[in-house]
C-alpha cells in the first residue's frame, strides 16, 4: 500500500475516533464562577440589571481599555442591550441583551461571544452579611462533533473572563458603598479658637460687672454694704504688696538726766530741815 493512501486512511480513522468520542460528550455545558459581595441583594441589582454599568467592571475593560462599548433598547431591565468590540484577537466582538428580570433576584440574558452563542444569567442570593452573585454561561453544542469539542474548553476561556469580571464587580460595589471621612476644618490663624464665645451671667438690673483681677476700680462705682472704699494710692486687691523702707532706729534717750532729777527732788526737803533748825 502506497505511503499517501496510509496516511488518508490514517486521517480517517482519527476523524473518526474524534466524531465517535464527540458523540459522547454532553450536549450542553455550562460554566458558572461565584463570588461573595459585602453587599445587600437591592444594592448589587442595578450594577448588573443596568447594562450602562457592565463598562465599569466588565472582564473585557480591564484587558483592553480601547474597548468600543455601545448601548441599545432601554437603560436597564428587558431589552437593554450592550455591544462591544475590541481590536484584539482575544476579546473580539460580542453582545448581552437582557431577556428576563426578577428584581434583586435573577437576570437572564442572551449573549454571543464571537460567533459563539449561548445563555447567560445572574443570581443573586444571600450569603452571611452578605450576598453571593453567580454568573453563568450556558452552551449547546448539538449533534456537530466541532461544536461538542469546543464546549470542553469554555470553561478554561470563560471561566477565567468571569472570576475577572466578578471580582471587579465586588471592588466597585464595595467602593461605592464605602463611608467618606468627613473634613476636618483647619486651626484659625493664631491658634484663636473659633468656638464662639460664652456667653457672660447675666447681672440684676443696676448691677456694674466685676473688675478684672489686679485693675482699679471704676470712680463713682457702687459698693456692696459694709465695704470702704479703696483710699487712693493703695495697693489693688490681688497686687503684690510693696515692703515699706527700712527706717533707722530711733536713737534711745538718755537715763542720765533722770538720774540726776531724782538726785536733786530728794536732796532738796532735807536742805530746807537744816535751815529750820538752825
Amino acid at each position: 500500500m502506497r505511503p499517501m493512501t496510509r496516511l488518508v486512511l490514517g486521517v480517517v480513522a482519527l476523524a473518526g475516533i474524534f466524531a465517535a468520542v464527540a458523540l459522547g460528550l454532553p450536549p450542553h455545558v455550562t460554566v458558572a464562577r461565584s463570588v461573595v459581595i459585602n453587599a445587600p441583594e437591592s444594592a448589587i441589582f442595578p450594577y448588573l440589571n443596568n447594562l450602562h454599568q457592565f463598562g465599569n467592571w466588565s472582564p473585557w475593560t480591564a484587558r483592553d481599555p480601547q474597548l468600543a462599548v455601545s448601548y441599545g433598547g432601554p437603560e436597564s431591565g428587558q431589552g437593554a442591550r450592550v455591544t462591544w468590540t475590541s481590536k484584539k484577537p482575544s476579546i473580539g466582538s460580542g453582545s448581552m441583551e437582557i431577556s428576563e428580570t426578577q428584581p434583586n433576584r435573577h437576570i437572564d440574558l442572551a449573549v454571543n461571544f464571537n460567533g459563539l452563542e449561548g445563555t447567560s444569567s445572574y443570581d443573586i442570593v444571600p450569603s452571611g452579611s452578605g450576598s453571593k452573585v453567580t454568573w453563568t454561561f450556558g452552551y449547546d453544542s448539538g449533534t456537530n462533533p466541532l461544536r461538542r469539542w469546543k464546549a470542553l474548553m469554555l470553561d478554561g476561556f470563560v471561566g477565567a473572563e468571569y472570576r475577572t469580571g466578578l471580582d471587579r464587580l465586588r471592588e466597585k460595589v464595595e467602593a461605592d458603598r464605602r463611608p467618606t471621612m468627613p473634613a476636618i476644618s483647619p486651626a484659625s490663624p493664631g491658634g484663636v479658637s473659633s468656638q464662639p464665645a460664652a456667653p457672660s451671667a447675666a447681672l440684676p438690673p443696676g448691677a456694674a460687672p466685676a473688675p478684672a483681677p489686679g485693675a482699679p476700680a471704676p470712680q463713682g462705682a457702687a459698693l456692696p454694704p459694709g465695704q470702704a472704699a479703696p483710699q487712693s494710692g493703695a495697693a489693688a486687691p490681688g497686687a503684690a504688696a510693696t515692703p515699706p523702707a527700712a527706717t533707722p532706729p530711733a536713737a534711745q534717750p538718755s537715763t542720765a538726766p533722770a538720774a540726776a532729777d531724782a538726785t536733786t527732788s530728794s536732796t532738796a526737803p532735807k536742805k530746807k530741815k537744816r535751815r529750820q533748825q538752825q
